[in-house]
């Protein structure tokens, strides 16, 4: 009976195991669509599909998400991350890919196809053979082409570093052509055996593979120059600090190098000695806090580079929504590495008017065509500020050089105008890399208009206005797409002042309230030494803001920002929604079961003023009566 159960048990194992695997081939093998799924047929995804709602999975509660020409399924648990919110750095991040392997392969005499580009150069051969009556051209005048889809020998090698579900790397291999592998790592093998599942969902098996590591590990496993990659991307879940010493290694010479950093608490000046223990640069606070993080990354990872004599030129540092992420190609030059001193520089910032100066660590002197480098001379303020009095706060160092190449970021730009319909974000990506394009860039950082105004109480001027006024003076002025209010010019901080002593004149504070103290008493009372002229000029618009384009993109959707981290065992959705439910919020509208009852015992400030329209609803005592102070004992009371 024994051996019988035995056989019986191990019949019924075989049994559920042959389920198991007719189940999965029928899921996903090629040709075969996923149950609950009703996603747009491949072709049409090819030539710029848009994302769908997730959609629960026929079983074991999966969830089918497609994204561009993608499509993943998805653990409903918080076992694998995934945000959706970041469709637009995937997107642009395709697009930035793309016209690197186009730059690439063009020097290797090979073209790329994209879907849904029109073919404007085969089109223009064709009509001039046609006018010497010959219509198909001489096979070897015919280019070396790359299709999306096909591997190219002489193509790309891509690292995505920490794949997760795979999405990212499935999009390079569906979206981008000129392609030669694409490896998916990840070092949870949660993740890895669903990024296996992934790409047989997606028939890109032949270009993607995954992998169980370390990131780190990995990449230092590829620092000969025959293993390199040519495209290492990052995307951490927080900050990828701990990655950047091997992604300069790994990557190939002139490899592109994508970093993604989400932990900009930390970058924005709340945790300054956090900040220089992952990136070796103190971070302050400031309204240009998002370009000084960019900033701040592209520092470490030249200052990382430079200890094997490697350097970074920067290609597209972009600020947007939650996280940064920057761009950067990667070069070996002894000559090159030692100007970086004179790239990194220090900020001084006042603490009262915010009015910043930058100081170069380093300089570099051409004398004859011989440069020398030497220490830089400072610092550029005194002990107190000479508009307000008040001290300086110092941060950095920081990369002081253009955070953009304006030529490659036009190339992108083109391609995406050219062919509008590849992405679901194609409004966002114009409109930012507009604004990029517009942005001055040899100018680091920026004012903001509510800085200005608030710091002498006056009213906010206008955009055009102030952007008026600068030009009027003689000086350049952009905005950023860091910050929708942001003022980037190169006027010294003293006209600076001057032209809103001008403003306040027109629009005048009550100096009798100022305290002698303060930044806005010790500004205004120094009369302005030139007169600013507010009338709008016709170039104080911008051509991105005259022609509407999405440059800054509203919530897209409610609790949305930073997901949880992905943990072993995985966390239900709806748990986590209803977690950050509970926490929202928390300290402005207080529920019963916090303690607000607790709150009657204290009287109300605005009752006693007669000022609280609230009634029987305010969580404070409208009692009349003094709280009740039970008298000290006396000594002779005591026992």
């Amino acid at each position: 009976m024994l051996v019988r159960a035995a056989v019986w048990l191990q019949l019924d194992i075989r049994s559920i195991l042959n389920h198991f695997r007719s189940f999965c081939q029928a899921h996903f093998m090629e040709g075969t669509k996923v149950p609950a799924c009703k996603g747009p047929a491949t072709a049409d995804m090819e030539n710029g599909a848009h994302s769908e709602q997730p959609q629960p999975g026929a079983e074991h509660g999966e969830t089918v998400i497609s994204e561009g020409a993608a499509r993943i399924v998805f653990p409903n648990s918080n076992e694998v991350f995934y945000n959706p919110v970041q469709e637009f750095n995937r997107d642009l991040t395709c697009a930035v890919v793309t016209e690197f392997a186009r730059i690439q392969l063009l020097s290797k005499g090979i073209q790329i196809e994209v879907p849904g580009e029109e073919k404007l150069q085969k089109v223009v051969v064709n009509l001039a053979e046609s006018e010497k009556g010959s219509i198909e051209p001489r096979p070897r005048d015919q280019p070396q082409t790359a299709a999306v889809g096909n591997i190219c020998e002489e193509g790309l090698y891509v690292l995505e570093g920490l794949a997760a579900s795979g999405l990212r790397s499935i999009r390079f291999a569906k979206e981008v052509p000129g392609l030669r592998a694409v490896i998916a790592n990840d070092a949870s093998a949660r993740a890895v055996d669903l990024i296996r599942c992934n790409i047989q969902l997606n028939n890109v098996s032949h270009l993607v593979q995954p992998n169980l590591a370390d990131a780190r590990l990995l990449m230092y496993e590829h620092q000969r120059g025959s293993q390199r990659f040519d495209v290492i991307d990052l995307d951490p879940y927080g900050s990828p600090a701990t990655f950047l010493d091997a992604a300069v290694q790994a990557v190939s010479e002139g490899g592109l190098l994508c970093v993604t950093c989400t932990d900009m608490a930390v970058m924005a000046g709340n945790s300054s000695e956090t900040c220089y223990s992952k990136y070796g640069a103190m971070s302050i606070k400031s309204k240009a806090c998002h370009e000084m993080a960019l900033r701040i990354v592209l520092h470490s990872l030249d200052l990382r580079a430079n200890c094997y004599q490697r350097y970074i030129v920067p290609l597209l540092s972009i600020s947007a929504d939650f996280y940064i992420r920057v761009f950067v190609r990667v070069y070996t030059g002894q000559a090159k590495v030692k100007a970086s001193a004179s790239k990194q520089g220090f900020v001084f910032q006042c603490v009262g008017c915010s009015s910043f100066h930058l100081q170069r660590l380093g300089k570099a002197v051409n004398n004859g065509g011989r440069v020398k480098f030497s220490a830089a001379t400072g610092p550029p303020v005194g002990s107190e500020c000479e508009h307000c009095g008040q001290r300086h706060q110092l941060g950095g160092p920081l990369w002081a050089e253009p955070i953009h190449d304006l030529d490659f970021v036009g190339q992108v730009l083109t391609a995406v105008n050219r062919n509008p319909g590849r992405f679901r974000t194609s409004a966002r990506i114009r409109g930012v890399l507009s604004m990029v394009t517009e942005e001055l860039p040899d100018v680091p950082l920026y004012y903001t208009l509510d800085q200005l105004s608030s710091t002498i109480h006056c009213n906010t001027p206008s955009l055009l206005q102030l952007r008026s006024a600068l030009l009027h003076a003689g000086y350049r002025v952009s905005l950023s797409h860091a910050c929708k209010n942001a003022v980037k010019t190169d006027v010294p901080p003293s006209v600076l002042w001057d032209i809103m002593r001008c403003w306040e004149k027109e629009n005048p504070v009550k100096r009798e309230r100022l305290s002698e103290t303060s930044p806005a008493f010790h500004i205004l009372k120094v009369e302005p030494r030139l007169q600013a002229n507010f009338s709008i000029r016709d170039d104080a618009n911008p051509s991105s803001r005259q022609q509407g384009l999405q440059r800054f993109q509203a919530n897209p959707e409610a609790n949305w920002g930073p997901k949880a981290r992905a943990r072993s065992g995985g966390t239900a959705p709806f748990e986590l929604a209803e977690k950050r439910r509970q926490l929202q919020n928390k300290r402005k509208e207080p529920s019963k079961d916090q303690g607000t009852d607790k709150l009657k015992a204290f009287p109300c400030k605005k009752f006693k003023q007669g000022t609280c329209l609230l009634g029987n609803e305010c969580c404070y005592s409208h009692s009349s009566e003094e709280p009740l102070i039970p008298p000290e004992p006396s000594p002779s009371s005591l026992p």
